[in-house]
């Protein structure tokens, strides 16, 4: 197992689970996330970890007074979200660990149900439960894992003028409606309980991902170890996808940062020719797409004009190897 991957945590499972929520210049969702963890029933022994990557908004100080009871882990830089959630993966003491974000509200026995799910299934290492973007319209979660069939149907946008087709929307699973329990690649990792054994074995995420498919990373490996991993509707949480998100907040950054950890999945998991054939794609998905925003941006319409600068950043890092530095 990779050095950068081992799983040093306790050597004995005293909770049920460890919840870890990343947060990011997020305090009014922050906190409201953990009051929805508290008002859980207290069905299951556990902890909460809070990893706040060097907010501006006061986040640090506002969790610390409202919840002292969290474990709190306030870095002084922004390390992203692989190696964030690494941080209290180290010292998480549940049987299970459940990757949380910040902008969600877990919803009544949630918890509880996911885990009495995965205690169930002892074959499944990651358990996906069913997401709301408002109350009763289901968001789509879970997802194929990341090839260059994939992202050819991205680029040439079939996947809008086929939303419900198995085939042409394969890889976001749009055929489906989240209300059956399913054999996935990818479990979302808005809500992500993940077994303890399951990460001896295979261990941590990766951080070569700063943001964006470190789930798909993390998944392949447990799938190549033999793992399950399931999207069980046991439990219910709302995903408020709020303007203040995190990764909304450096837009530009962001969108070139998803672009990159796209191809280095492919580099990793599918090899150069793969890793290749993806970036050429994404190359010649990004062109018509950065012409149609420019023209929009000309015309005054500030969201293609913000599309048309992270579309121009990811082609100058895609072509010249030049990455944004803000």
């Amino acid at each position: 197992m990779n050095s950068a991957h081992r799983y040093p945590g306790c050597d004995i499972a005293t909770l049920d689970v460890s919840v870890i929520i990343v947060s990011y210049n997020t305090c009014a969702l922050t906190l409201d996330c953990l009051r929805s963890i508290h008002a859980q029933p207290r069905d299951l022994d556990f902890e909460v970890f809070v990893v706040d990557n060097a907010s501006a908004d006061g986040s640090a100080a506002a969790i610390a007074a409202e919840f002292s009871q969290v474990r709190l882990i306030a870095n002084t830089d922004n390390r992203g979200f692989a190696a964030a959630n690494n941080q209290a993966l180290r010292l998480a003491r549940g049987r299970y660990v459940l990757l949380l974000n910040p902008d969600t509200l877990v919803l009544e026995n949630c918890i509880a149900n996911t885990v009495r799910y995965a205690d169930q299934h002892a074959d499944v290492a990651v358990v996906g439960c069913r997401v709301l973007e408002a109350p009763g319209r289901v968001q789509y979660t879970c997802f194929a894992f990341p090839r260059p069939f994939h992202l050819l149907l991205t680029a040439i946008g079939l996947h809008h003028l086929f939303p419900r087709s198995h085939f042409w929307s394969a890889e976001e699973l749009r055929g489906w409606q989240r209300d059956t329990e399913r054999e996935v690649d990818v479990v979302s990792g808005m809500f992500m309980l993940v077994r303890r054994t399951a990460i001896d074995e295979v261990g941590l995420l990766d951080e070569d991902y700063f943001v964006y498919a470190e789930e798909a990373d993390w998944c392949y490996r447990f799938w190549k170890h033999g793992w399950r991993c399931v999207f069980a509707p046991v439990g219910e949480i709302i995903h408020r996808d709020g303007g203040n998100k995190s990764t909304d907040q450096v837009s530009v950054r962001m969108f070139v940062q998803f672009r990159k950890s796209l191809l280095l999945f492919h580099r990793k998991h599918l090899g150069w020719l793969a890793w290749a054939t993806a970036k050429v794609i994404i190359i010649c998905g990004l062109l018509p797409r950065f012409l149609i925003w420019r023209l929009g941006g000309w015309f005054g319409r500030p969201t293609a004009a913000r599309k048309s600068q992270g579309a121009a950043a990811a082609l100058k890092y895609l072509l010249l190897g030049i990455a944004p530095t803000s």
